[in-house]
């Protein structure tokens, strides 16, 4: 398939008609969950009624024309549902945001608040739209493409044992880490790693990517299969309702950290196994010239500085909430000093690993601070939940009233990530322009990496954002 073809859809012109089809079959799955949950009354009330098969309609002629919105946005970019679906996640949570928080309330005459209280009543509708969103994003995809051409890219036997094998390396090393004493956490999570391997190549196919976005692409992923799984599949299975009650969702809170790293975990091994196989067999002058951007200690240099200018904004927010202290007992010291030095210290080396998994992704401030917020969000997951209290020996901060209580530290990783982002994105374009054409290989790569714009990079960075705002909302109060 030739980038043309990738680019536009196969039928130019028809996004809206195709997105108001896939609406369709989001709102149907979104219908059906309201169905067991009884809350299609709360639709109903927009025509004055308290009729469960008028909110149904109602749903449904909304969801058809939502959709239809969807296909006109969605109509340029790359028909592949690895990247239409990350978009119809954020296009989900986006309608959360303004149709049941803002729009319904407006409707039908009930004060719009904008309150925690609010958003928490509606948690079993933001889960909702995330299923309208994915549902309607992988079906305008499939109606843009031909059979043919979906079996050639998802159903190839090598990516998806190469998917099945990442799975089963990561969820071997999450029992190891974390199985003892953490069983009731990692629930079913070492089963249901099997189905996220094999799932990721049917979603996103064997093509290379970078370590650095298969890691973010990942810990959505994670997150999409924590609303399936944790919240969804579980609840059925066990008394063959859905419950997706705040309550229910703060409970489920406790996987959601697990869910994550597996998700970042099969998606980073996956792409090492890929480049394995293809350093073992693949003969390749091409693979043999080093990326651009780099050079020597310099890509050291630019991580630790973009590190460091984000550990300081990071650092206020410590010190604000005095938890310098506690930093400084990872490395056996005490003291605010000594926190200061060893959060910097550990801010640089992660600025390190951004420039070294990041290099050449940030095209301008937008797509690094997208990066780097969203890895400032992983590394609170990996890191400030998982990491720091393992080294403090003590339990692991995967409940939700640790993982409300550690909400300045999701604020204080989030500028961190942004800020180093910014700031490396500005030294990589100031000292050495990527995207200057020295050869026609260098010439491919720019434009190559101009794609991303029309890809799920800038979805990616949406989502993550959205995740982080919704995440308060599901764990506070416990």
């Amino acid at each position: 398939m030739t980038a043309e073809a990738v680019r536009e859809p196969a039928f130019p012109g028809r996004g809206a008609p195709a997105g108001a089809f896939a609406g369709a079959a989001g709102g149907l799955v979104w219908g059906a969950a309201m169905l067991s949950l009884g809350t299609l009354p709360d639709v109903a009330v927009l025509a004055g009624s308290g009729a469960p098969w008028l909110g149904f309609v109602l749903n449904m002629a909304i969801a058809i024309a939502v959709g239809a919105g969807f296909g006109l946005l969605a109509m340029h970019q790359r028909i592949r549902s690895s990247e239409l679906l990350f978009w119809g996640l954020a296009y989900g949570v986006f309608w959360w945001f303004l149709g049941t928080l803002t729009l319904l309330p407006l409707l039908s005459g009930a004060p719009m608040t904008w309150s925690l209280d609010a958003a928490q009543a509606a948690v079993p509708s933001l889960l909702g739209h995330l299923y309208y969103g994915a549902v309607t994003a992988v079906g305008f995809a499939l109606l843009q493409r031909d059979g043919r051409s979906v079996a050639r890219d998802h159903l190839r036997p090598r990516t998806l044992l190469r998917g099945l094998l990442a799975a089963v390396i990561v969820g071997g090393l999450l029992v190891l880490a974390f199985g003892v004493g953490a069983g009731a956490r990692l629930g079913w999570l070492p089963a249901v790693a099997v189905c996220m391997g094999i799932g990721y190549p049917l979603l996103f196919t064997g093509r290379a990517e970078g370590t650095g976005p298969a890691i973010v692409r990942g810990t959505a992923y994670g997150f999409l299969w924590w609303v399936v799984a944790g919240l969804t599949l579980a609840p059925l299975l066990d008394d063959g309702s859905l419950d997706w009650s705040q309550p229910a969702v703060a409970d489920a809170a406790t996987r959601l950290p697990p869910y994550l790293l597996a998700g970042a975990g099969i998606a980073a091994v996956f792409g090492w196994l890929g480049s394995l196989a293809r350093a073992l067999f693949v003969d390749d002058v091409r693979l043999r010239d080093r990326p651009i951007g780099t050079r020597g200690l310099r890509v050291v240099g630019y991580g630790a500085l973009s590190g460091l200018v984000g550990g300081v904004l990071f650092g206020f927010v410590w010190g604000a909430v005095d938890v310098l202290a506690t930093v400084a007992k990872l490395a056996g010291a005490g003291g605010d000093v000594a926190g200061w030095i060893v959060h910097l210290l550990i801010a640089q080396g992660i600025g390190v690993s951004y420039a070294l998994l990041f290099r050449g992704r940030g095209y301008d401030l937008v797509s690094g601070v997208g990066w780097g917020l969203s890895y400032g969000f992983f590394w609170w997951v990996f890191g400030g939940l998982t990491l720091m209290p393992a080294v403090l020996d003590v339990p692991l901060w995967w409940t939700a009233p640790t993982i409300a209580a550690d909400f300045a530290s999701l604020i204080g990783h989030l500028a961190y990530g942004g800020a180093l982002g910014a700031v490396h994105a500005w030294l990589e374009h100031r000292e050495n322009p990527w995207w200057l054409a020295r050869s026609d290989l260098e010439a491919a790569r720019a434009t190559a990496r101009r794609e991303q714009v029309l890809g799920s990079a800038p979805a990616l960075w949406t989502l993550t954002a959205l995740i982080a705002l919704t995440i308060p909302v599901m764990v506070a109060g416990t």
